[in-house]
């Protein structure tokens, strides 16, 4: 039987949000992982053994020895040295370790609650979902790395949506599980506008995931029209026409691009509509507010060509803006 109020649900609570914290610095790592082409440096998945950095020289050269042999090396990366190998695997050393980390905060606390009869069993079963996810992403990141792994040296844009939105995933079920822990008052509003924000950036954030995976930021550098044009030449240029949507670089920025403007104008809409009600137009505001620092991020990170810092940046506020959507809809917005 569980615990019941939201005072005795505290160490819960906060046990929740050191697991989405954790889980919010892996997808920073695993961006700047990305930005450095750093993500195919380790060519083994050891989930035990993988938690022991190469000691000494003689390790060291040996991890470098089996890096050469991958595509990536031999048409990419020739003429690294073993410094700059060094580099890249550490990022990549990095984004696991805290992948195996939160599997350890995770569940180690649950079992604890559990034993202790702290959650009840509906609670226990989101909770025990949230871990089966856990694992599924740690086996989803070794699928695209394999990927990648191939003459083609470059993952999936496919795969590497994948990874990163089911890490979206269980970062909002963590919060929203917490936030469902506390008690908060109410907000008058629709419901239906708080999950269609929630919705509409998480798919907004899929569409940037292809837009990394495809490279699409390093074309069309140019602000507001694409290289002079709005719909730019070559949109439509994949056949079937519907594999332009998903693998098509210039079609995938172009629509980043404009699903950014018309969320934009959702928003502010929003904002505007709900301008005299008291309780609802704070987290819109956060929501505008993060949405402006994502849209200007967005445009220098073009601009510059997507340089590492920018584009982790822009990444990490993508989430911010999520989890300001994820805040409005757990403050279950209601009629009047």
């Amino acid at each position: 039987m569980r615990v019941t109020g939201s005072a005795a649900l505290r160490p819960v609570t906060a046990w929740l949000y050191i697991c989405a914290a954790v889980v919010f610095a892996i997808v920073v790592i695993g961006g700047i992982t990305r930005l450095t082409r750093s993500g195919l440096s380790i060519v083994e998945w050891k989930p035990v053994s993988g938690v022991v950095p190469p000691i000494g020289e003689t390790e060291w050269q040996a991890e470098f020895e089996k890096y050469k042999a991958t595509p990536e090396y031999r048409l990419v990366n020739h003429t690294m040295t073993l410094p700059e190998f060094k580099n890249i695997f550490w990022w990549e050393f990095i984004h696991r370790i805290f992948a195996r980390l939160v599997g350890v905060i995770f569940l180690l606390p649950f079992l604890w609650f559990l034993v202790r009869k702290r959650i009840d069993r509906p609670l226990a079963l989101r909770l025990g979902v949230i871990f089966a996810l856990g694992g599924f992403q740690g086996v989803l990141g070794w699928y695209m790395v394999k990927s990648g792994l191939v003459n083609d040296p470059h993952v999936s844009h496919l795969r590497l949506t994948s990874h990163l939105m089911t890490a979206v995933l269980i970062y909002a079920l963590m919060l929203m599980t917490a936030w469902s822990l506390e008690t908060r008052p109410r907000v008058q509003g629709s419901r239906a506008f708080a999950w269609a924000n929630v919705i509409l950036v998480f798919v907004m954030m899929a569409s940037g995931a292809l837009v990394a995976g495809l490279k699409a930021g390093k074309m069309y550098n140019t602000f507001p029209l694409m290289n002079g044009q709005y719909f730019p030449q070559g949109a439509l240029g994949f056949s079937p026409v519907l594999s332009n949507f998903s693998d098509n670089p210039i079609m995938v920025q172009f629509l980043h691009r404009n699903f950014a403007y018309g969320l934009g104008v959702f928003f502010f809409w929003q904002l505007w509509r709900e301008r005299k009600n008291v309780s609802l137009n704070h987290p819109l505001a956060w929501i505008v507010m993060a949405y402006l620092l994502q849209f200007l991020l967005g445009v220098f990170t073009l601009l510059k060509a997507v340089p590492v810092s920018l584009g982790a940046l822009h990444q990490a506020n993508a989430l911010i803006l999520f989890t300001a959507t994820l805040f409005l809809l757990a403050r279950r917005p209601h009629a009047a």
